[in-house]
């Protein structure tokens, strides 16, 4: 039986489930309670979860409408996922515009957490690409929304956490490949200025960008990683990676796994595992574009107690702050296996409250031990605060209302596009001090 909980596993919550059967079935439960349209649960925190409300699940809104294979345009339903969407593209020379690193994600979840990828510099954000969709409101009125067909409701919905009705159904706009595989360049860097240098450099070539980093290695500046850079095969090559293999994870971890030593002697080993300077390589877009979908449970690493991600972004004239943030992870011992670092372009965002802005982003996840991860979280979050960041909210659990109004100023705005209906932990977390909102 589905559990429909957060990648992370927390918060825990008591919420009722409403499955739709069809993309034309009403919307019948949320006359006495709150909704929210819930796709497959890949949303850390708790922007997917309504606490003491109802969730409309979309699992079996499932099916493909139309796939234009000459113009590259494919329009489906809600709760496809990007795996069942490249399944059905990438054998026609076609490919996600943009894509997280996971392809669990539901075309519903992309378009509403409006989700990035190693191409930000170049492509901007999933919903740059959306042609349409439509939004199936508590009233059953169905909305269609485009940039130029209720405009103000298409730029609420995209990154609007779910908050605006349900997406029944999408129109994408596809990139044209030649091959699967992805010409992979991996690079060792040693420090935070060499890794803006080789993502300056790299972002001008390079379509696909993105770092992994030793999150203990920020002693005297020194912060070490490896930068990996590829783009799409020009023919039909074969690489040395295949597909994926498709492992569980088969038990919850104990929680004193997950250590200073243990995290430590991992970053160490895959720093190491690389013993040039630069290696080239031929891979399948599979291990290029998701190497943790090739685990399947592995949120189970980090124990029955779930985990927290960190996601903030920080203006490129205040990059010397991160050095700050490892420092504090540093010291609390409470390390990351991955690290991920990644230089945001200037291509701005159709949607109201979306994440993304030029700048520099780090993502790291955190096991939960309670208070102590918790208060670090509240010192990450007030650095992040005064360097003029902001914290994605597809990957938060823990972020104070008054720093989410500062990072996200629109809110207020965003509000009047609430479905009546709608809601959500997270809003109600984010707005609680603000007596306008359920």
């Amino acid at each position: 039986m589905k559990d429909y909980v957060s990648w992370g596993h927390y918060p825990t919550v008591s919420q009722q489930v409403t499955k739709l059967n069809n993309r034309l079935e009403l919307l019948s439960d949320c006359a006495n309670q709150t909704c929210l349209a819930y796709g497959n649960g890949r949303s850390y925190g708790d922007c997917c979860l309504n606490d003491k409300g109802r969730i409309i699940s979309t699992e079996y809104l499932d099916h493909f409408i139309n796939f234009d294979s000459n113009k590259g345009v494919l329009k489906c339903e809600s709760g496809i996922t990007l795996a069942q969407i490249l399944d059905l593209i990438v054998p026609h020379n076609w490919f996600l515009p943009v894509t997280p690193g996971t392809r669990y994600v539901t075309i519903g979840g992309a378009i509403a957490n409006d989700v990035h990828g190693k191409n930000h510099h170049l492509a901007g954000t999933f919903g740059c690409h959306v042609i349409r969709f439509e939004v199936v409101r508590s009233d059953n009125s169905r909305i269609v929304c485009s940039a130029s067909e209720n405009t103000e409701l298409f730029h609420a919905t995209i990154g609007g956490l779910g908050l605006t009705g349900l997406i029944s159904w999408a129109e994408i706009k596809l990139k044209p490949i030649n091959s699967p595989y992805i010409k992979q360049e991996s690079i060792k860097y040693s420090s935070l200025d060499e890794f803006l240098s080789l993502s300056s450099e790299s972002d001008k070539d390079w379509e696909y960008t993105v770092s992994w980093l030793d999150c203990f290695s920020s002693k005297n500046n020194q912060a070490k990683g490896i930068f990996y850079r590829g783009r799409h095969a020009e023919n039909k090559d074969t690489g040395q990676d295949k597909k994926q293999s498709h492992l569980a994870f088969p038990f919850y971890a104990p929680t004193f796994t997950l250590n200073r030593l243990s995290i430590n002697t991992f970053n160490t080993l895959y720093y190491h595992k690389q013993f040039n300077k630069c290696k080239k390589s031929l891979v399948h877009y599979e291990p290029f574009f998701y190497p943790l979908d090739g685990i399947r449970d592995w949120y189970k690493l980090y124990g029955k107690s779930g985990f927290f991600q960190f996601q903030c972004v920080i203006p490129l004239s205040n990059a010397s702050v991160f050095n700050e943030l490892l420092s504090r992870i540093t010291k609390s011992g409470q390390g990351s296996f991955l690290s991920v670092l990644k230089v945001f372009g200037s291509k701005k965002s159709p949607g109201m409250l979306s994440f993304p802005r030029e700048g520099i982003t780090l993502a790291l996840d955190f096991a939960n031990k309670g208070k102590t991860t918790m208060a670090l979280l509240n010192e990450l979050e007030k650095i992040v605060v005064e360097a003029k960041g902001a914290i994605y909210p597809a990957k938060d659990a823990l972020m104070h209302a008054e720093n989410y109004q500062m990072f996200y100023p629109e809110w207020k705005s965003f509000s009047h596009y609430i479905d009546p209906a709608f809601s959500s932990s997270f809003w109600r977390r984010v707005t609680s001090n603000s007596g306008i909102v359920k």
